[in-house]
């Protein structure tokens, strides 16, 4: 994902990209997904969820590494767009930008002129998945400012509340973000992941209730933007109440979700992950994120190649994001004008195996 508007100054600071989002709204901030100009909601909270998670699991690691700070960044990139996007009740925006257009050309997100079109639910449009994963990365985030910004703090865990109440209120699947992001498998396991991620911070028994009442037998082997019944198992498996109660068939299915993350049947002598059609690296990640203390993100050693933006000549050049483009608009690319995939890429699209491995 890359990051629009006047990046958060961490690490790497970014310039300026797309300042004026959307109509008389101000949806400036949030990511753009994958390489693309268009702004999702549904995988972009997702995102937000995961990293907050992980700041708050990986909190000593990060802040001995000394990129605590910039993860607390990254978060609050993202929460601060998703307070725009929920500023009416009952309202939310999940989709800026005309993913059909957007995809024909390839272009600096400065220097976009496409359409900036903008999409929300509503209470006669609703979008439970999308209201509730963004309700789960605004109650995830609250745990991880309470000892930072308390007041923001505050802020992000009601309007968790108020999106979760919206995701239960209103219930209905939003395809919208269709063919991108369909959400295949409905909507309960985002209302389960926000009553867990709201009961983790809040420790209210409504919300254990809720997921008590609610739960369904799930036995996955994907934790993706699509799929939470597998995140909402391993942190339920934390709680000992609710460990306690369900205890033989949550470490089980649990259990058996960490040995599939861990097995190497998905991969390919040069792919490392290949569960899913598409993402391949975002899915390793969230598979690891359960399994490992420490995620080295690299090609096997047989084509000494890693997923590092360098110079080095045995290994992709340019990330397939449209901010690293030598070309700066349809007109350039058209004539020809250097691009990232002539410098070497990292490939997002479905490819078979043996594609993957011919192009490594």
């Amino acid at each position: 994902m890359g990051t629009s508007g006047r990046a958060f100054t961490a690490a790497i600071v970014v310039a300026w990209l797309a300042l004026f989002q959307g109509l008389l709204v101000d949806l400036v901030g949030g990511y753009y997904d994958a390489g693309d100009n268009v702004k999702y909601g549904l995988p972009m909270a997702f995102t937000v969820t995961t990293l907050a998670w992980s700041a708050l699991f990986y909190h000593n690691e990060l802040q001995a590494a000394g990129e605590l700070e910039n993860v607390h960044a990254g978060i609050r990139w993202g929460t601060d767009y998703f307070l725009k996007c929920s500023s009416r009740k009952n309202r939310l925006y999940v989709e800026v930008g005309d993913p059909a257009l957007d995809h024909q050309c390839w272009v600096r997100p400065e220097n976009m002129q496409t359409p900036r079109t903008v999409k929300q639910i509503d209470e006669n449009t609703p979008g439970t998945e999308i209201a509730a994963e963004t309700s789960a990365a605004m109650a995830a985030s609250s745990i991880v400012f309470r000892g930072v910004d308390r007041a923001y703090s505050r802020r992000l865990l009601n309007k968790a509340k108020l999106l979760f109440q919206f995701a239960k209120a209103h219930k209905g699947t939003y395809d919208g973000e269709c063919p991108f992001y369909c959400s295949y498998s409905g909507y309960n396991d985002e209302l389960l992941w926000a009553a867990t991620w709201l009961y983790y911070a809040t420790r209210r028994p409504v919300y254990m209730k809720y997921i008590l009442e609610e739960s369904i037998s799930a036995n996955v082997a994907e934790f993706s933007w699509d799929l939470k019944y597998a995140g909402v198992q391993v942190l339920l498996s934390k709680d000992r109440r609710i460990y306690r109660l369900s205890r033989p068939k949550l470490k089980a299915i649990s259990a058996q979700f960490i040995l599939i993350a861990l097995t190497t049947k998905f991969t390919s002598p040069k792919v490392v992950w290949f569960t899913l059609e598409m993402e391949p690296t975002l899915n390793m990640l969230q598979a690891q994120h359960f399994c490992s203390q420490s995620i080295v993100i690299c090609l096997p050693n047989t084509t000494k190649s890693s997923l590092v933006e360098t110079k080095n000549s045995t290994q992709p050049t340019s990330l397939a994001l449209l901010g690293n483009r030598l070309t700066t608009d349809w007109e350039q690319t058209q004539k020809g004008d250097p691009t990232w995939w002539g410098l070497g890429r990292i490939h997002q699209h479905k490819r078979t195996t043996e594609e993957l491995q011919s192009q490594y």
